[in-house]
């Protein structure tokens, strides 16, 4: 399949039948990819609402929006792609004629065009520019951040962000071979600092994962993204979000039961605070994951995990 440039298409939509099948798509019904990229989850979305149906696309990345541009022009009267940040999805949606949907779709993290096709510094395994931006227009970069921050700053979102437990020698390794220049060096500057792993992860994927997620504010964004997903959707719309780590995961089950249960059983504390009926319903007890054999096609989508509630 064709890609932004002519060539192929570096992404491989994770879970792609339970995401529609989760959504309800109709043939009438309108949705949100709130993670565009290059259109893999849209296009099918697009193509279980036909005649009739029709999409927002929302992503940061421009390259990302031309693949998905390519990838569904022969749906150009029902898809309205934007470049835009997910977390002023509301905003989003009323600018463009969302004003209520009957399913929002995340799909988090980096994608394969990330670490394949565009040398922005998200992989480890070559040697390319400190950047890590989603947004290329966004004046802070991994650069920033590698070479700029204190050791407490860099132990602090390897912490945060990485859960790495090997995070001040990590911190103070990095600072101590200033300038680092590129994706590669800084990868062998962590391999060196923490060590080999039993677990068969190469030593910098925690580290990378932190600076990335500092750089774009990720987790920030995925929490102002999810509230205001709430306020979009019809009464039995859906909110599907598939995620890759620990820390995605633990935000969205956090979300969604906190709205499942509402502030009527608040506390003494905050007896004050006016009572909020339950906004969403959980789904699915237990989450999602991939077949084996779409583990086995696609092995990043290994570690996915697929929630769902339904607006009540």
């Amino acid at each position: 399949m064709n890609g932004p440039t002519g060539g192929r298409f570096y992404h491989t939509p994770v879970l792609l039948n339970e995401a529609v099948r989760e959504l309800g798509v109709t043939q009438d019904g309108s949705y949100i990819d709130a993670t565009l990229g290059e259109g893999g989850h849209a296009q099918a979305i697009l193509e279980a609402s036909l005649p009739q149906g029709h999409l927002l696309g929302i992503d940061l990345d421009p390259q990302a929006l031309e693949a998905a541009r390519k990838r569904l022009q022969p749906f150009w009267h029902l898809a309205t792609l934007v470049r835009g940040n997910y977390a002023q999805i509301g905003h989003l949606a009323r600018i463009f004629g969302f004003p209520k949907v009957d399913g929002v779709l995340f799909d988090l993290g980096l994608s394969s065009l990330h670490l394949e096709g565009e040398r922005r510094g998200f992989s480890f395994l070559r040697a390319e520019r400190l950047d890590m931006r989603f947004d290329p227009d966004q004046e802070l970069d991994a650069d920033a951040v590698v070479n700029g921050y204190s050791t407490p700053d860099l132990i602090r979102i390897l912490k945060e962000y990485g859960e790495e437990p090997k995070a001040e020698a990590i911190a103070r390794a990095i600072v101590a071979a200033r300038p680092v220049r590129d994706s590669l060096e800084l990868a062998d500057i962590v391999t060196r600092a923490a060590g080999k792993r039993r677990s068969g992860i190469h030593p910098a994927t925690r580290t990378f994962q932190a600076i990335r997620m500092e750089v774009n504010e990720e987790l920030d964004n995925l929490r102002n993204g999810l509230k205001g997903t709430v306020a979009l959707l019809k009464t039995g719309g859906r909110l599907v979000v598939i995620s890759y780590h620990s820390l995605e995961d633990r935000v969205v089950k956090e979300f969604m039961r906190r709205q499942a249960k509402g502030t009527s059983s608040a506390p003494v504390l905050v007896a004050r605070m006016p009572t909020q009926a339950p906004t969403l319903r959980l789904v699915r007890k237990k989450v999602i994951r991939p077949t084996q054999p779409e583990v086995e096609a696609n092995p990043r989508s290994r570690s996915a995990k697929m929630r769902v509630a339904e607006h009540t």
